[in-house]
C-alpha cells in the first residue's frame, strides 16, 4: 500500500524558515519524480517545486525561486523522502502543502503528472 506522509508544517513568522518532509513508502520510487504543491483557502492547488528521479533536475514556481529548495533521499529502508526547505517565508506562502510522486521520473510542474498524493500539512506565516 502506497503511503505519502508529510510533516514539518506549522506556524512561523514572516522571514522565518520551515523544512517540510514527505516519506513515501509502499513501492519502489527510485524511478519516480517527486514534487510539492500547495493550496491556499479559496484558491486552486498550485505547483511549488519538483525534483527528478535522480535529483539532478529541479523545477520551481517563480514565486518561490531563491527561497525554497527541494531535495530527496532515495531508499533508506524502502522509504523515499522528499524535502522542501522554505526560507524567507511570506504571508502569501500560507497554505496546505502536499507532496506528490509521479511515474514519469522527471521534475514535472503539472499536477496531472503525479500518481500519488499525501494528505497535506498546514503552513501558516504570520505577519
Amino acid at each position: 500500500q502506497v503511503q505519502l506522509v508529510e510533516s514539518g508544517g506549522g506556524l512561523v513568522q514572516v522571514g522565518g524558515s520551515l523544512r517540510l518532509s514527505c516519506a513515501a513508502s509502499g513501492r519502489t520510487f527510485s524511478s519516480y519524480g517527486m514534487g510539492w504543491f500547495r493550496q491556499a483557502p479559496g484558491k486552486e492547488r498550485e505547483f511549488v517545486a519538483a525534483i527528478s528521479r535522480n535529483g539532478g533536475t529541479t523545477t520551481y514556481a517563480d514565486s518561490v525561486k531563491g527561497r525554497f529548495t527541494i531535495s530527496r533521499d532515495n531508499a533508506k529502508n524502502t522509504v523515499y523522502t522528499v524535502y522542501l526547505q522554505m526560507n524567507i517565508l511570506k504571508p502569501e506562502d500560507t497554505a496546505v502543502y502536499y507532496c506528490a510522486v509521479g511515474g514519469g521520473g522527471l521534475a514535472y510542474a503539472s499536477a496531472s503528472r503525479y500518481d500519488y498524493w499525501g494528505q497535506g500539512t498546514q503552513v501558516t506565516v504570520s505577519s
